[in-house]
């Protein structure tokens, strides 16, 4: 016979049975998503609350980070019942927020039904903050640009007005959405949005406001390039000064903007250690897939101005692979030095370039083109005519390669002389780049980049609010108790025996 009975004695000590495991199953299957989704956003209140009292960013950062999971869950209707719960009734923010979202019959609905509830008598500035990003979110998910954009800029003007170090987070994606909604409806309203992020970019500056100063100037930038105002971007990096404790994710958009304006204005090394930085400190995840693609494209395509050749293993990563294809074929024809290929690859994929926002810089690589085959052509051979090279190349004459032949070599392309007389390209003897100061400029770059790396850790490190208050207060309360009992001990009330063993000296 089977004894069941240890198992028996088991689930009536634990209280586990299989049919309690269902119940508890089918509860969290008949959760309703409105409720839970009602829930979170109140959740959310309480967060911002102890971020006002405790004066702590990182309750308001759980609060942004949970509104990518939020938003695919909001409805007019959870909108509507938040609203209704928490503003006082006749609030002009709760009656603007439900008319923007169609949903102001509910208010009235609920006010004419005397429930006995009690409703809030003051409103957190924090939360009422909140409530309206959620509602640019639901705009811009909804794709109502128009509307969502007149409700940002009366947003903004709200947060503008407001002087509170715990609104910094929130404001910071205020005015993300503010730009956003004016971006999508094009050129003209780009424009307009511009005094008014310089004036908040001023407030901020003043304010020392750390994340929407950095905010503010990367949707500047942004503003400027996609209107091809390179020089008024230019300008405002010369007058402004990025804040260095920034998140991560703007210093890397602002590197990225700013490798953009050094590549259109022809400081290429300058623009690639922009972008080098940019897709090391941009968060890896799969929410930053498209600006790691966009970089990586605007990267390779100044590594190929500079007469470089990227790593073929960015090409293979099974999240860049598919964008990176068409930039892979210009590496391979510029890498080869064929201009044929390198036109073939320009024409097909032109639409992609163009989208990108990288054709014109594309359009510069013909003479890198060029410069690579001089290149393979003068290790390949010690010594080669004008007329071979014009052929492989695909000039017109002879005087055009001697032309772009002495370029190459003033540039530093190649190491050779040119001998006019017999109309060829005489090669040097390669030099051993180990007897150069090379490879100590590449071993000093990468340990500045590492002590780079370090102090930007530290200066990330967080420690736990007015510590050293603490620690200061401690301190001071034995000295005090040092003072007590050598004053007993002189006066004689305490004999140095008894006192040893609670004495403690500093």
């Amino acid at each position: 016979m089977r004894d069941d009975g240890p198992r028996d004695a088991k689930q009536a000590v634990t209280g586990d049975s299989g049919d309690g495991g269902e119940k508890k199953d089918d509860e969290k299957k008949e959760e309703d998503p409105v409720v839970a989704a009602v829930n979170e956003i109140k959740g959310a209140q309480t967060l911002l609350e102890r971020a006002a009292t405790l004066f702590d960013a990182r309750y308001t950062l759980r609060v942004l980070r949970s509104i990518s999971s939020l938003r695919r869950k909001i409805t007019p209707e959870i909108l509507a019942q938040i609203v209704n719960d928490y503003y006082p009734t006749g609030q002009e923010s709760a009656e603007y927020i439900l008319s923007t979202i169609g949903q102001s019959d509910s208010r009235m609905e609920i006010d004419n039904n005397n429930d006995g509830s009690k409703r809030p008598t003051e409103v957190l500035p924090e939360y009422d903050v909140y409530l309206h990003l959620l509602v640019q979110v639901f705009l811009l998910d909804q794709k109502e640009y128009q509307r969502g954009a007149e409700f940002s800029t009366k947003l903004v003007e709200k947060v503008h007005k407001l002087n509170r170090r715990t609104l910094d987070a929130l404001a910071s994606k205020v005015y993300f959405y503010y730009a956003r909604f004016h971006e999508l409806l094009g050129c003209p309203h780009l424009v307009s949005i511009r005094p008014q992020l310089l004036a908040s970019l001023r407030t901020a500056t003043l304010r020392k406001d750390i994340d929407l100063q950095a905010t503010l100037i990367t949707l500047l930038l942004r503003n400027y390039l996609a209107t091809s105002d390179v020089q008024q971007a230019e300008q405002l990096v010369q007058k402004t000064k990025f804040p260095e404790s920034a998140p991560n994710n703007l210093i890397a958009r602002c590197n990225y903007y700013l490798g953009k304006i050094k590549a259109i204005q022809l400081e290429y090394t300058g623009a690639l250690q922009e972008l080098t930085s940019a897709t090391r400190k941009a968060p890896q995840s799969a929410a930053a897939v498209g600006f790691l693609q966009a970089a990586h494209k605007l990267k390779i395509v100044v590594e190929l101005l500079m007469g470089d050749i990227p790593d073929r293993s960015i090409f293979r990563e099974p999240r860049l692979a598919k964008a990176l294809h068409p930039y892979f074929l210009l590496v391979r024809a510029v890498r080869v030095g064929e201009l044929d290929a390198f036109f073939e690859a320009l024409n097909t994929n032109a639409a992609v370039f163009k989208k990108d926002g990288l054709y014109s810089l594309v359009m510069r690589l013909r003479q890198n083109v060029i410069k690579t085959g001089i290149r393979m052509m003068s290790l390949t051979y010690s010594r080669i005519s004008l007329r071979d090279i014009c052929v492989r190349l695909g000039l017109e004459s002879e005087e055009s390669a001697e032309y772009v032949v002495a370029k190459a070599i003033r540039d530093g392309v190649i190491d050779a002389t040119i001998n006019h007389e017999k109309g060829y390209m005489q090669s040097k003897e390669n030099i051993d780049v180990y007897a150069t100061q090379l490879p100590q400029e590449q071993f000093h770059e990468r340990i500045a980049f590492c002590m780079a790396l370090h102090n930007d850790s530290v200066k990330a490190m967080r420690f736990p609010m007015n510590q050293h208050r603490l620690e200061l207060k401690n301190a001071q309360e034995a000295r005090e108790r040092e003072r007590e009992l050598a004053k007993e001990i002189q006066d004689g009330e305490i004999d140095e025996d008894e006192a040893g063993g609670d004495f403690e000296g500093l």
